[in-house]
């Protein structure tokens, strides 16, 4: 396992799902780790994580922080300013496109753009691309003066190939199109922005519909921390700076399996 030792972690949105997999793995490799997302309870995980980890070493935090808000987003950061005094990776994981996909009754995603609900395009900008934007933004100034750092944007193959809804495709493209166009600027500092592409990942709703799945080459939530953590002790990570990124082809390169040993065949864009 990687040494994040005296690294500080931002996971946006990890009160559960992918978001939880990625601060869990950060805490286990050492780093000091803040989560932020809307509903306490769900967030006490990290706490009793920390105190059962690393010899008491690593620390986490819960931040309760609605995305939507910029001004809620600024006072997190400000506080990681305060008490760490720096940040060296942050998630963009937030993610707010995948609520209420069954309304009145009927599974409204992957209805035709003129039949879709305009909130759900909201939904995916604002709390999607638009929260990784103003998150970096306020996250950079914290990794500047260290000459170092990591984002790394949660995406999908969406961006690339059509999968469910016009919506859904245009706000994966823009979180790609942030990644290349970020990276451009804040490579000359040495600091790093990927794309990162997991597969079916056994989130808390995908196990719900698992009867309907072939979950035989899917990820757990854990497997894509393992990515992050991977990702942040590459000492040739600006080597990826600017690129997206598949989850599971980077497990292949660095050499590490899923929490249950297996090994995850990467997906590509014909396999979605």
């Amino acid at each position: 396992m990687p040494d994040l030792s005296g690294k500080v972690a931002l996971v946006t949105g990890a009160s559960r799902g992918v978001g939880k997999g990625i601060a869990l793995e950060l805490l286990a490799a050492g780093a000091t780790v803040y989560i932020t997302g809307r509903s306490p309870d769900e967030m006490a995980y990290l706490a009793a994580a920390a105190d059962s980890g690393n010899g008491g070493a690593a620390k986490g935090a819960a931040i309760v922080c609605d995305h939507r808000d910029d001004g809620q987003v600024r006072t997190a950061l400000c506080r990681i300013s305060d008490e760490q005094g720096r940040l060296d990776i942050l998630v963009n994981n937030v993610w707010g496109g995948y609520e209420n996909m069954i309304e009145d009754g009927q599974f409204t995603w992957t209805r035709p753009f003129w039949q879709q609900p305009i909130w759900r395009w909201d939904a995916m900008f604002q709390a999607g691309v638009r929260a990784a934007y103003v998150a970096s933004q306020l996250a950079v100034p914290l990794m500047l003066p260290h000459n170092s750092g990591l984002i790394v944007n949660i995406s999908f193959w969406a961006a690339q190939k059509y999968v469910g809804n016009v919506a859904y495709g245009v706000s994966k493209a823009a979180t790609d199109k942030l990644t290349a166009d970020m990276a451009h600027e804040l490579r000359e500092m040495n600091l790093a922005v990927v794309s990162l592409y997991p597969g079916l990942v056994r989130t808390e709703k995908v196990m719900q519909a698992a009867a309907w799945l072939d979950m035989s080459n899917s990820e757990s939530p854990q497997f894509i921390g393992r990515t992050v953590t991977a990702l942040a002790a590459d000492p040739k990570l600006m080597d990826r700076t600017g690129k997206v990124l598949v989850a599971a082809a980077l497990a292949q390169e660095y050499g590490f399996t899923d929490i249950d040993g297996k090994s995850v065949r990467p997906l590509t864009i014909k396999d979605v």
